[in-house]
């Protein structure tokens, strides 16, 4: 029994057709009826991957050439311009690799991004073309969709936490922060996790989605802050007046200079404890530098003190010898 038809397609009575060539080439009724699905069908395909290809070099040449940092040059690539900086010049060669480090990692995400809408938009063609039903695929890839995201929400809250804090800039490679568990300087800034080198030369690895707060002593400027113990036998206004003197020479020094940005502010008693009075003395500086110039005036200060015959607390067992009257 023969179950192949023995009457030729329609189309092969048209000359005109593309059908009906074959046909008069070939006298094959399956080669002619197939033969426009077999020719325009990969050609429309090729055509779809071609154009991806093409439309996702060229998107990432764009966000490459907008993000990229000519070398030795300080001018902010043209993606960061629109968004805010918070990045402190005084961080000299550190501000350079953390406005590298913050463009490369926001043309890593347009990138990826671009490549996953292209060729996905592109796979989506290519089903369309092959004929097959995308209504079930759709669906399958809804529900896969739902149960990626329950099962990897950390890791996506942590990407949407590294994205929006590059956006927003919080901190950067260079600065000092402290981020709860962890502090220490900013060693290197990703999408998933930030790394931290405290003082003791720890390194710190903290996921971006676990950050609830930062506190950045890198931004606009900060405050060195002294407090000098003094003891309850001395005279405090003389000690305050001798401070003032000695910490706005010391600020004059060309070491110290640069840093400061406003004259030092005596703001006097700020606690009364057993073993003696703490005077409190404060400068505004530049981000960054203020325990350099605390460690500074606290050692001057207190060999001022010394060298002008004041006493320290607990005196009684260390004195120097009496206090001017």
């Amino acid at each position: 029994m023969n179950l192949l038809p023995t009457e030729p397609p329609a189309c092969v009575k048209d000359a005109s057709t593309f059908c009906g060539q074959v046909f008069q080439v070939t006298h094959n009724e399956w080669l002619s009826a197939s033969a426009g699905w077999l020719l325009t069908k990969p050609i429309k395909i090729l055509l779809i991957m071609a154009m991806a290809f093409l439309l996702r070099y060229l998107i990432r040449r764009l966000i490459n050439r907008v993000t990229r940092m000519p070398s030795g040059s300080k001018k902010l690539p043209a993606l960061l311009r629109p968004l805010r900086e918070k990045a402190p010049e005084v961080l000299g060669s550190a501000v350079m690799e953390r406005r590298r480090q913050r463009a490369a990692t926001i043309g890593s995400v347009l990138k990826s991004m671009a490549t996953f809408f292209i060729y996905g938009l592109a796979f989506i063609l290519v089903l369309g073309e092959l004929g097959i039903d995308l209504a079930p695929i759709i669906a399958s890839a809804g529900i896969v969709g739902v149960a990626l995201g329950f099962g990897a929400q950390n890791l996506v809250k942590d990407f949407l936490s590294g994205i929006f804090m590059m956006i927003e800039d919080q901190y950067g490679v260079g600065d000092v922060v402290d981020v709860g568990e962890a502090s220490g300087t900013v060693e290197a800034v990703g999408l998933r996790i930030t790394t931290l080198r405290d003082i003791n030369g720890t390194v710190w690895y903290v996921r971006n989605g676990e950050v609830l707060r930062v506190g950045n002593s890198s931004q606009g400027f900060a405050v060195a802050v002294v407090d000098v113990p003094l003891s309850y036998s001395v005279d405090v206004e003389k000690a305050t007046e001798l401070m003032a003197e000695k910490s706005k020479t010391l600020l004059e020094n060309e070491a110290l200079a640069p840093n400061v940005l406003e004259p030092p502010e005596m703001l006097g008693v700020e606690s009364v404890t057993p073993e003696g009075i703490k005077v409190r003395l404060t400068v505004k500086v530049r981000p960054g530098k203020q325990w350099a110039v605390q460690r500074a005036l606290r050692a001057h200060l207190l060999a001022a003190l010394d060298e002008a015959g004041f006493e320290p607390p607990l005196g009684r067992f260390m004195s120097t010898g009496p206090a001017p009257q």
